[in-house]
């Protein structure tokens, strides 16, 4: 069959897929679609300035011919469905979400999918907030939200560190007269780190089973139902007795030294696009599920706080030492280090490290999440 051919067909089948019938209880909601839409967030982006990502921004998307916004590469697959007249609509949405890898096969979208024909009508309507001609009867009041918006947007920013800064005195020192000591408001936003020993933690706690609903919403998309990993998304749980092997699955469970670590990525980084966003019981929470994923704990009513958080010890955690290199004879006895012909013989190269990436990079492979 022909390339022509194939495309013809494509768009035939796609004219005819049946339009969507959705029951009272199915119809469309923004806001619902809004939660539903932050799995999506990872790879995409809508909203005033939005760009691409690891996936193309999706604003304006219904009636946008797939495959053609500029500057993001598509997969050939899917510039090969736009050709043939694949067009976002409610319909070819919907279907699309069911399994995108099945209505367009060799498309970069790792995303298994919305299963739940509700969350998908949802996720359509939102969607729609974001394209022209596509506004609902909701608008004149979201209209009339906005309009008291100016008046507490400048009371919550009166208290930011930046006003406060702003009207701060610069000192009169050193040869510029640039610089001024740091408000302690500015260092408290910018000092979030967690320690291993506990410092830094803040007051919260979360269970098992609240943790696994925030998990399944903002990291299953990409690290898989159960830390897994989807695509070349870092795997999360696993790994077990493979530190030794050549490529060794290196998870929370089997290769991270401290739980605070877990905490602190977490909490200043995730979810992907969408960092601090979530509460810090949240997190608590999130990082209990973790831990649960990788048999650490085995409780579902395990509840992780500020109180017992240095009880818990990750299986890796012996295998790391602190470096105490400088400390050793040979170190202290040395002077300026040595910069040239350092060494007696010729030096030759007897191994070669092995580059393992574990971000996909959007442009190859299975990697990339995202709707086209």
């Amino acid at each position: 069959m022909s390339k022509f051919l194939k495309l013809a067909v494509f768009a035939g089948a796609l004219a005819a897929l049946p339009a969507v019938t959705l029951s009272a209880a199915q119809a469309q909601d923004a806001a619902a679609g809004e939660k539903v839409f932050r799995k999506c967030k990872a790879c995409h982006a809508v909203g005033e300035g939005a760009g691409n990502k690891v996936g193309p921004h999706l604003n304006d998307l219904i009636g946008r011919t797939a495959g053609t916004i500029d500057g993001f590469k598509y997969s050939k697959a899917m510039q090969e469905a736009g050709e043939g007249g694949l067009v976002w609509n409610d319909e070819s949405i919907d279907t699309y979400l069911v399994n995108p890898k099945d209505m367009v096969k060799g498309t970069k979208m790792a995303f298994a999918g919305l299963k739940k024909d509700e969350d998908r009508a949802n996720v359509v309507a939102y969607l729609k907030t974001f394209s022209a001609g596509s506004a609902t009867e909701e608008a004149p009041a979201a209209e009339e939200s906005k309009a008291e918006e100016p008046e507490a947007k400048t009371e919550m920013a009166a208290a930011t560190p930046a006003v406060m800064a702003k009207d701060a005195p610069v000192p009169d020192h050193g040869v510029f007269h640039l610089g001024r000591e740091a408000l302690s408001e500015e260092v408290a936003a910018w000092d979030i780190d967690i320690r291993p020993d506990g410092m830094g933690l803040p007051v919260g706690k979360g269970t098992v089973a609240q943790g696994e609903p925030i998990y399944g919403e903002n990291c299953a998309v990409c690290h898989g139902d159960f830390g897994e990993g989807t695509g070349r998304w870092p795997v999360l749980a696993g790994g077990h007795d493979t530190l030794t092997e050549e490529r060794p699955e290196k998870t929370i469970g089997s290769y991270w030294p401290y739980l605070s670590t877990v905490y602190d990525y977490v909490r200043r980084a995730m979810p992907f696009g969408n960092a601090r966003s979530l509460s810090d019981d949240d997190v608590y929470a999130l990082t209990a599920y973790l831990l649960y994923l990788n048999d650490v704990v085995t409780d579902e009513d395990f509840e992780l706080s500020n109180e017992n958080f240095t009880d818990i010890h990750l299986p890796n955690e012996e295998n790391f030492f602190m470096d105490d290199r400088a400390s050793e004879p040979h170190y202290a006895e040395k002077a300026e280090p040595c910069m040239k012909d350092c060494k007696a013989e010729p030096v030759t190269i007897t191994m070669r490290a092995r580059v393992l990436d574990v971000t996909p990079d959007g442009e190859e492979g299975e990697g990339a999440g995202a709707i086209e």
